[in-house]
This record gives structure tokens, sequence and C-alpha cells, in this order.
């Protein structure tokens, strides 16, 4: 390994690595396989700076070397956490295959986040693979993640990714890369049910660890289990109801991919729906519409469940029958969210008789007509209003009927309709051409997107749904 650390005085790092101090059948500790030759590819330097730290300050040199994992900073506890998982609906011992947490960095402002590296070799729980990653997942992963940060969508965020000098296989050869994550934490549901099969006081630790980081106002709740049960099930209504806002289908919705932040986490397999269809799904490997766009909120009920079942032995019998009822509630609360957020889309305020009807109304016809799902939106804002019949005048009257001037209902509608999207067919041609040695088509798009809420003229491109082909969009498990 390695022998020299980037200077601490150089970058600021905080850390205090609670994970660690947690039972050791939780984790690995384990540094990175150095690699060949590492080259930076892209730093997030606005990500840094909310950091605290300053990587402008950092020589090219000593940065490959830090976001490559071959020079790790001082203060860190680097180590691969182990987590189960309900993968389609069956159950596995999983963990950090190819990621290493780095450690957790204190930010300025006090909030405590993971670093992580992605694709820095083997650890215990690879299962046989090799531990790497290809640049072009690692670069999706990095541009699907700070679009979802820019949409204003809860994310894990990326900070830096760098080539390693080395192929990887899969199956052809492809270009080395590690990314480097921040996230409020990578506690997911499948980590505590990873615990529950361990000892009853591992269970009890991983609790009352994930209640201090996470929700620490919990701690003094006369049932902190059962409350820190509701405020995750809170957080991930919010978060899957954002998701279908913007057409975002995750694409492998397994429980370890369900994080208890309600941070989104992984971007494998996901898109962006452009014709408007429920049962849209882009995975190759969801042969039967498992994480279907129009399934993600029950696919998130069922993992909350699991979740729940995992939280049992802490509870009376009481407090379990109490988290069985919050898992029943689930839906109609999700529901009831999906038609709040709907009625942002459509400017309403407040709610009426018929406003259910006016959304699901509005959803079949566009399902009817293959209309873009996230053009048809903005188009409501313009003059240019689709052909939806009977429809329109049943929406301007809803309208005409609220309080506030039709102004504040424009507002609405802006600040919850994007304009800009990561198009699949768009996201790709960044990605064919950055594996060429061309970033500009990413770096071009990053910027479209960095702002996607306010339309700006020369960006027509980045609007336009994908053209009509015969062949359906397909997405992979690279990340």
């Amino acid at each position: 390994m390695p022998s020299r650390v980037v200077d601490h005085h150089q970058l600021p790092w905080r850390f205090d690595n609670s994970f660690g101090r947690l039972p050791e059948a939780l984790f690995t500790r384990i540094r990175p396989v150095p690699v060949r030759s590492p080259r930076v590819v892209l730093l997030n330097h606005a990500l840094a700076r909310d950091l605290g730290l300053d990587l402008t300050a950092l020589p090219d040199e000593d940065a490959a070397g830090l976001f490559s994992g071959n020079l790790p900073p001082e203060g860190g506890d680097p180590l691969a956490q182990a987590y189960g998982g309900h993968q389609f609906g069956h159950f596995s011992i999983l963990g950090d295959g190819r990621a290493i947490v780095l450690g957790e960095h204190i930010t300025p402002g006090g909030e405590r986040v993971d670093i992580q590296w992605k694709g820095s070799g083997p650890t215990p729980y690879s299962r046989g693979g090799d531990g790497r990653a290809a640049l072009g997942p690692m670069l999706r992963e990095y541009l699907i993640s700070e679009a979802m940060h820019a949409l204003g969508i809860p994310t894990t965020r990326s900070l830096a990714v760098v080539t390693t000098g080395e192929a990887v296989y899969r199956p052809e050869a492809l270009a080395g890369a590690v990314l480097t994550r921040v996230a409020a934490s990578h506690l997911r549901v499948g980590t505590f049910e990873y615990a529950a099969t361990r000892a009853p006081w591992c269970l009890t630790a991983l609790v009352d660890h994930a209640v201090r980081r996470h929700y620490p106002a919990l701690t003094d709740a006369k049932c902190p289990a059962l409350s820190f049960l509701r405020a995750v099930f809170d957080r991930q209504a919010d978060l899957i109801v954002d998701w279908m806002r913007v057409g975002f289908i995750h694409g492998v919705m397994n429980t370890d991919n369900m994080t208890i932040s309600g941070q989104t986490i992984d971007y494998g397999p996901c898109a962006f729906m452009d014709a408007y269809d429920p049962a849209t799904v882009f995975s190759s490997i969801d042969h039967h519409g498992r994480y279907a766009f129009q399934n993600q909120m029950a696919c998130a009920q069922w993992n909350l469940a699991r979740f729940a079942e995992t939280l049992l032995p802490l509870l009376t019998p009481d407090q379990q029958d109490e988290a069985r009822d919050a898992v029943i509630a689930f839906q109609h609360d999700i529901q009831r969210r999906w038609h709040v957020m709907m009625g942002k889309k459509l400017g309403l305020f407040g709610h009426h008789p018929g406003d259910v009807a006016l959304v699901d109304d509005l959803l079949t016809w566009m399902h009817l007509n293959e209309a873009d799902y996230t053009n048809t939106f903005r188009q409501l804002m313009s003059e240019d209003l689709p052909g939806l019949g009977e429809w329109t005048p049943r929406w301007r009257a809803r309208l005409s009927r609220q309080a506030e001037p039709i102004e504040a209902a424009l507002d609405r509608m802006r600040q919850a309709n994007p304009a800009y999207i990561p198009r699949n067919h768009v996201v790709e041609a960044a990605l064919s051409a950055a594996d060429d040695g061309n970033l500009t088509p990413f770096h071009e798009l990053l910027e479209a997107l960095s702002s996607p809420y306010h339309r700006r003229d020369g960006l027509e491109s980045y609007e336009r749904p994908a053209p009509p082909s015969d062949e359906p969009y397909r997405t992979f498990c690279g990340t």
C-alpha cells in the first residue's frame, strides 16, 4: 500500500467515524486495492465547497490518489458494510462488494456525511466479483445523482470520478474507474435485515445509532424504535412521490437500495419516462414489471413491511400492532401525497371535489395519446396547450375557483414541473462520447440539468423526447 497520505492541511477533513464503533459483525475494516495510474476525470467543486473542502488547492496527482483510494486521508476509518436485501422478493446476504466507506466527515454546517469510494476493489462481500467499476456507469451515476439533486429530490451525491489506468471486463474490456459518493449514510433497509439475523444486541445497537444519526429528536420518544419506523415511512413516502413527479423509475427497488435516511441511492438501471405509460419498465432484468413506474409506491410499502419486521423484536405486542397498522396505512398515505403532488403540477391549491378525477382523466389522456410526461405539464403553463378536449375547460374552471391569482398557480406549476430531465437518449449520447474521450457533451448536459426548472434558449434539444424506435430503451445494473 502507498505510505503517503494526502496532507490534512490541504483538505481539512473532520472525521468522526461513528459506524465503526458499532458491533464488528456489521462491517469489515479494509483498504482499497491500489490502482495503477489514476487520473481525475471529474471533480464536483460546488459539492466540495459545501463539505468545507477546497479541491482547487489540491494538486492533480494528489486528487487522483485520494479519489482512487491510493492516497487515503488521515482520520478515516475505511470499511465495507455488511447488509442483506430482498432482491426481486428473495432474501440474500449481501454487503459492499465493490465499495468502501472512507469515513464520516462533519461539514462546516455540522452535517455528518459518509464519504465512499465505489469501484475500489474486492471486499469480503464481493461474492466472486472483481470489486471494480467501469467508467461509463460511474459517469452515469455522477450525472443522474447531480441531476436529481438539482431537481430537489433527496439523493446521494457524487464528488469525483477518476479512471484507474486498468481495464475491467463486462464482458468486454472497459476503462476502470472509481466514483466518490457522498451520502447522509449508507444505512439501508437491508442493513437492518442483516442485523436482525445476528444477535439481538447487534440490532439494538444499529437502531440506536440510526436514530441518533438521522432522527435525533426521537431519542427521548416513548418507543424510539416505533417512532423511527414511522419517520422512515414518512421520508420514503415523500421520496417515492418525488420520483414520480419527474417521471423517474429507479428500476431496482430491492430492500438493499432503500435508505433509512430517505435519499435515493444506486443509479444502475434507472431511467426517466418520456411518453406517459404507468407500466413503463426500463431495467433489462425486471422481466415482470415488479419495479415499473406505477408499482413504485406498492414496492415501497412492501420494502417497508420488511423493515418493520426487523424491528418487531424491539416492540411490545401493542407496539407491534401499531407497526402493522402503520404498514397498512402507508398505501393510503402515499396515494394521498401522490394526489397532492399532482395537484401542484396542475397549479391547484387545496382540495376540491373532482380533483382526483381531474388528475386521473389527464393521465388517461396522456397514456392513450402517448403524450410526453414532462412536456405536457410544461405546455399547460404556456399558450401552446395540447389538444386535451373537454379536459382543458374543466381544469381552467377549477383554477378560476381558487382564491389565489392565476400567477400563483403558474408559480406553483413552475416549481413542480421541470423543463429538463436527463433524457435517456441524451444521456446515452453523452456517455458514448465520453467513452471516446470527448467529455464536452457530458459537461453541456450536466450544465443544462443544473437548473432544470428554468427554460433557456438554445437548450431545446434537451427538451425533446427520444425519436421513435422499434427497439425499447433498456438499462442495466452497471453501477
